[in-house]
């Protein structure tokens, strides 16, 4: 043994776990009270809010903040390509950021000439700028408006409606 365990038992110190004056703290609940915040019907509650809140309608997931878990968006759309991003108009805890706007660049549609043309026709939204969205909670930036007030979100944890 060397002399640091020699001297902590000479002083009868032993470690919490060898000790057998242990107590969980399980032990220390009075499970005879009921929880002041428990509420076995919450679930219900908050099942009937979101239904409320949607208006009948569907959606595809429900939208957080992948920074602090805030709540985004209870109806939204996903993207038929790209399955990661979702669309919506209607959002909760997001804040646009005016004073930063986003060019995404352009999109460009092939003519009626097929794949190999090289002539390309300018779709409808060339040019079109997007403004920042971001948490209101922790201002992660969450994703991008559009000019028509369309909400496009890229960066959020879908989770089931």
């Amino acid at each position: 043994m060397n002399n640091k365990d020699e001297k902590h038992k000479e002083e009868g110190e032993e470690s919490p776990s060898h000790s057998q004056q242990t107590v969980s703290d399980d032990d220390e609940i009075d499970y005879s009270v009921k929880p002041e915040f428990y509420d076995s019907e919450l679930d219900d509650k908050d099942e009937l809010w979101v239904q409320k809140k949607r208006g009948g309608r569907t959606s595809d997931a429900i939208l957080n903040c992948p920074a602090c878990f805030t709540t985004l968006c209870l109806d939204c759309q996903r993207h038929e390509k790209n399955i990661t991003q979702y669309r919506a108009m209607f959002v909760v805890n997001c804040k646009i950021k005016s004073e930063q706007v986003a060019d995404l660049g352009t999109k460009r549609k092939r003519g009626k000439e097929g794949r190999g043309s090289s002539e390309a026709k300018v779709g409808s939204d060339v040019g079109e700028t997007y403004k920042h969205v971001c948490c209101s909670v922790c201002s992660t930036q969450v994703g991008v408006i559009d000019e028509e007030e369309v909400y496009h979100f890229f960066n959020v944890l879908p989770s089931e409606p």
